[in-house]
This record gives structure tokens, sequence and C-alpha cells, in this order.
């Protein structure tokens, strides 16, 4: 709590300035931190739990070293009847985490301290991510360094599957990896339905906004845009697309190495674990588009959003939560103030910057994404209809493994300028 109160000490000679419904709001936004409230009695629940499982963590020892067993433990909590925060919670509960000594294994590994991860994960209430689909809940945590995905019993089944060797590849390459950084994985259970969410590392960056978005498997057959999805703020294009609007990525050719090194090593995991249909999740922000669009936000007169929840604006963006160096992405705003297109790689681990000839300045987020599907029946059943519709020769999305590693990493080592 140290560093709530020191929060509270640094914002004090603001809040005697401010009027008095400002002195409320930064009231409120202390009191968050206990009463876990979201709109979804679900959320609550889960933000209730992390951070039950967190505070009971920090009671155990860290092993010296996983076993085996930790790889298939869960921890378990069911609340009836509870006599606290009854307006924001509901009466019976059921919060379980999965594998948590692994979990905090990877998150350690990742370079994310567990009161960090508490506090991006608690704070606040997390927010539907813009380009959420409608199955299933797909959230940013309130300071939008984390991502909350829901996720299948399957998933859960297939996580479980892959997670002894995700752990092994993660302890080998020091966590220098483009797939998913993997931080915890949870069941809520609330007037009995079970909802399953796995919480990542947001790919693209908690600060600088993503302009254009791709998703490419390095195939061309039914891997274009369609028109609903053209019509989106943020539409997510795909390989055809990156093809035809002459994308390019303009990075060093140093760079250009590091990243085909780190996407071969990862490739190879996946391919060894008879895993395919993943794709890279490229993200661009614009940097000279940016400070235009700052500018433009200041010259506009400025006025007070009634709505704003807990003092924040809606999607305010991390680094402008206050002066508190707390959560993932908390210290930068009171200790590092960063400029245009600049970022911190602790933190925007995914990002690279163009190189000083690029046509434009522009940062890259690129990462593995949907990388929990294994070759099994059902994906050699669509291999044999699509072989079918489009001959032998064709390149769809479906192939075996090694087949679909090689012409992943064919496409992805052309898209450089």
């Amino acid at each position: 709590m140290a560093s709530l109160s020191n929060s509270g000490a640094t914002a004090s000679p603001a809040v005697n300035l401010a009027p008095k419904t400002k002195t409320k709001k930064k009231h409120f936004v202390q009191q968050k931190v206990k009463v876990f409230r979201a709109s979804d009695p679900v959320l609550s629940v889960f933000m209730w739990g992390v951070n039950h499982s967190i505070n009971d963590l920090s009671q155990v020892p860290v092993p010296v070293m996983l076993l085996p067993d930790d790889f298939k433990a869960n921890t378990k909590i069911k609340v009836n009847n509870h006599l606290f925060n009854k307006e924001n919670l509901p009466g019976h509960f059921k919060f379980k985490e999965y594998c948590p000594q692994v979990f905090r294994n990877l998150r350690e590994r990742f370079g994310i301290e567990d009161l960090d991860y508490q506090v991006s994960m608690t704070r606040s209430s997390p927010t539907r991510c813009s380009d959420d689909q409608g199955e299933g809940l797909l959230l940013n945590s309130y300071d939008r360094t984390l991502v909350i995905k829901q996720i299948s019993s399957e998933d859960v089944a297939d996580m479980h599957n892959i997670l002894s060797e995700y752990h092994q590849h993660i302890v080998k390459c020091h966590g220098n990896t483009l797939l998913p950084q993997f931080l915890g994985m949870y069941r809520v259970s609330v007037d009995s339905e079970e909802t399953y969410l796995i919480v990542m590392r947001n790919m693209f960056s908690h600060r600088l906004v993503v302009h254009r978005k791709y998703d490419l498997k390095g195939s061309l057959v039914d891997r274009e845009a369609s028109d609903k999805e053209r019509e989106k703020e943020l539409p997510t294009f795909k390989d055809k697309d990156f093809r035809n609007n002459m994308q390019k990525v303009f990075v060093t050719e140093e760079e250009k190495e590091k990243f085909m090194e780190k996407l071969n090593r990862d490739v190879e995991f996946l391919v060894k674990l008879k895993i395919m249909d993943y794709s890279l999740l490229l993200g661009i922000h614009d940097v000279g588009r940016a400070e235009r669009e700052e500018e433009e936000v200041e010259e506009a007169p400025q006025e007070e959003d009634p709505d704003a929840e807990n003092g924040l604006a809606p999607g305010a963006a991390a680094g402008s939560f206050g002066t508190s160096p707390e959560g993932i992405a908390g210290y930068m705003s009171s200790y590092k103030p960063l400029g245009a297109g600049e970022f911190d790689p602790y933190v925007d681990v995914y990002a690279m910057k163009s190189c000083s000839g690029a046509p434009q300045r522009e940062v890259y987020f690129m990462g593995l994404i949907d990388v929990l599907t294994q070759y099994d029946t059902k994906k050699k059943a669509a291999h044999a209809a699509k072989t079918v519709k489009h001959g032998a020769g064709a390149e769809i999305s479906t192939v075996h493994p090694e087949q679909y590693a090689k012409r992943f990493r064919d496409f992805i080592s052309n898209i450089f300028a």
C-alpha cells in the first residue's frame, strides 16, 4: 500500500487547486483497488480472483525448480453468501487458477512483476477491445498492457498439453520470443456458467495507436478482408491485401536478421508440436499521422467528460492514468516521458522502429498469434475439402505443419523492403 499513499502524496498539490468534484474522483480511483466494480459480474469476479490469487501466491515461497505436478496443479476458491462488497460481486461464485507456479515463473521470465500484473489487472475494470469480434470476451487491461481473452475448455486442454514444452522454449530463448506471452489462465463460475480466460501481454502498444493492421498466414486463397471488415474503424487486412497495398516493413538489415532468427526458432517449436494455422499479427503506427492528430486535439477546446468513470476518460491511454508509478506501464509516465513514436522496449517487446531511409516514420508491432491449433482430424478433413475445391497445388491455409511453416516463413521473409 506504500505506493498508493505515495501516489496520494504526489497528487495532493493538484487536488488542493482543483474543484471539489476532482477530489472526489481522485478518492474514487483509490477505492477502486478494493471494490472490483465491473459492468459484468464475470469480470468483477475475475478481478477479485486475480487479486486474491496474487496475494495468496505472495505468501508461497518461489520453488527452486518447477516439478511435473506444477503443470497439472490448480487452486480453487468457492464463495457463498459472502457479506463483503455485495453491490459489486454476485452472492455465489467460484474462481480457479490453472498452474499458478508455472505462470508465476513465466511472468518473471517475461520481466513482469506480480504486483504490477495485479495492479494492471485489478485497479480498474478491463475494457472491451475495439476489434472484439463478439465471439466471447476480448478485453484490454485498463492500462492496455495486457489482453484478456475468453477461450474454450478445449483450448484449456490444448494449453495444458503444450505448457511444459512452451515453458522449456521460453527458458531456452530467455523470454525473447514472438510467441504470445501467456501470463495466467483462469476459470470463473457465476450462476452455474463457466468462463475460461487466458491473459497475455498486449502485442500492440499501450500508448502508440495502431493505424493499420494485418493478419498474415502466407496463403493467398480466401485471404483478403471482407467488405464488412473494411468498414470497421481499424480493419484486419490479410495476405492478399498486403500484396495489393504494396505494403512493406522498413527496418535495418540487422533488425530483419534478428527478427527472422526469432521467427525461425519459434516456428520450429510450433512444428515440433504439430501446430499450424498461426498468423503473424502486424500493427503499424504512423508517427507523422499521430503527431498531426495530437496537434488537432490540442487545438480543440477541452471539455470534461461527465461519463469519465473513476477519473479516467473512456479508453484513456496508459501513462496518463495519474502520477502513480504502478502497473506494468505505470512507471513510465512518472520517470520517462516519451516523445512521438518512442516506446520502451521492456514494455513494448514486440515493437520495432522503421529505419532512417524509410519513406515515412513508422513503428511496427509483430508477433505470432493463434498458436493453439494442432493438426488434428478436423484440420485434416478441412485440408481434404479445400484440396478438392482448389486443386492440390493451391496455396490453401490448411496444410501439414511442416508445409505450413515453410510457406509461412517464405512469405514473412518477403514482407521486408
